[in-house]
């Protein structure tokens, strides 16, 4: 068991939870907010995506980046930035001609994938480890690929949070620390209960967290409502912890939560454990991280 949990909130992500939920973040304002309250209400951590701010939908414009790490860098809020870089891998093919893509897709550069962490510096940025069937679609990270992203990261200062959907990604991404390309100690996140990844079954944490390479810290997160029982799951299981509306819109049957309800409810289940919850100059020295400001 994790005595000592550090709390990560994804504030908005790149789903289709506009109008599915009355106050999910979209302007950077709103993001930059949320990641703010989450601070506050006990995360050290906030892991961002970005959206268009006019439809809502997933973006990835460095501009809007930009905005939401300079708001948040501005407030004196603590907090530690952990920017996706997992935009630009979506292929959905054309019915009539497969190899092309069709309606949905966005693919990108690994230069394009990379723009706004390498500008911005934040002090994580995600590297998820690995091609999947997400979905209706297909996420795209070719071993190529992840290679060119991880020399670009290390380059910069910055620290990979290796986000592994399934157990090929963990096998793919102890391929890269092997390489010299990701520095001790890896930082891991088990994405649980993605179609068509693994399960969020406590059985499927275990055998990803058996296989994971020696030294390695990881988090665990379900989504939906397996996003409370990961917590306690991954914290038994000597881990960390994220929640947001990224991953799950209601605190309770019938009740939306908001960022800031979903970390106090995630430190409350971690005290309750006996754990103590770590703030973000905690964790920093925990994970290596070089502070950027």
């Amino acid at each position: 068991m994790n005595t000592e949990v550090i709390v990560t909130c994804a504030v908005t992500g790149a789903g289709d939870t506009v109008g599915k939920h009355p106050a999910i973040p979209v302007t950077p304002e709103q993001i930059a907010n949320a990641a703010i309250e989450a601070a506050r209400a006990g995360a050290a951590i906030a892991h961002i995506h970005v959206r268009d701010p006019e439809t809502g939908k997933a973006a990835r414009h460095p501009d809007l980046y930009r905005e939401v790490v300079e708001r948040i860098r501005a407030s004196g809020v603590d907090v530690v930035i952990n920017l996706t870089a997992g935009m630009g891998g979506d292929f959905v093919p054309d019915p009539q001609e497969p190899w092309r893509g069709g309606p949905g897709t966005d693919m990108a550069t690994v230069e394009d994938r990379l723009v706004h962490v390498e500008e911005l510096r934040p002090e994580i940025c995600t590297l998820d480890c690995g091609s999947m069937n997400y979905a209706a679609s297909a996420y795209v990270s070719t071993p190529d690929m992840l290679r060119a992203m991880a020399r670009r990261i290390k380059a910069v200062g910055v620290k990979p949070e290796i986000e592994v959907f399934e157990l090929g990604h963990v096998w793919q991404a102890k391929m890269l620390v092997q390489e010299g390309l990701i520095e001790a100690p890896p930082l891991f996140q088990l994405c649980m209960g993605i179609p068509y990844g693994a399960e969020a079954d406590p059985r499927a944490v275990l055998a990803m967290r058996d296989l994971l390479p020696p030294g390695a810290i990881f988090a665990a997160f379900g989504i939906g409502r397996m996003q409370m029982p990961m917590v306690a799951q991954a914290v038994l299981m000597g881990g960390h912890v994220r929640v947001g509306l990224e991953d799950n819109l209601w605190l309770d049957k019938g009740v939306y939560a908001s960022n800031g309800d979903l970390v106090a409810r995630a430190c409350e289940i971690v005290r309750l454990m006996g754990a103590r919850v770590v703030g973000p100059e905690e964790a920093r020295k925990k994970l290596g991280l070089r502070k950027q400001r």
